[in-house]
């Protein structure tokens, strides 16, 4: 059975949008800030969600979000601007049920 969650994002403007996100359809949050068109195209997911651009770096605003970075995130993160200790890569972020309510903001562009 498909639960859609609710994930607040914050885009460059600073606009926040309150978004539904289906869990049923392995998305990442890259996928979503794309899907509700909440950046110019071409601005996020340069790579298509490999890790190996850091287009889609958020912030997490919460506590929602439980897992750590992985090594290829650690990576690119590394050579990234604009990182803060909240820094994650949307596209290393699923779209399942233990992230509702989660709040990020797109970090400016690269």
């Amino acid at each position: 059975m498909s639960q859609d969650i609710t994930i607040k994002i914050t885009d460059r403007e600073g606009i926040a949008h309150e978004v539904q996100a289906p869990t049923d359809m392995n998305l990442n949050v890259m996928e979503l800030i794309r899907m509700y068109e909440l950046a110019p195209e071409g601005t996020v997911g340069v790579c298509g969600g490999m890790a190996m651009c850091a287009s889609c770096q958020c912030y997490v605003l919460n506590d929602v979000l439980k897992t750590e970075r992985n090594d290829d995130e650690e990576a690119m993160l590394s050579e990234a601007y604009h990182v803060k200790d909240n820094s994650r890569l949307g596209c290393q972020i699923p779209i399942t049920s233990e992230i509702d309510g989660l709040e990020i903001q797109i970090a400016p562009e690269q």
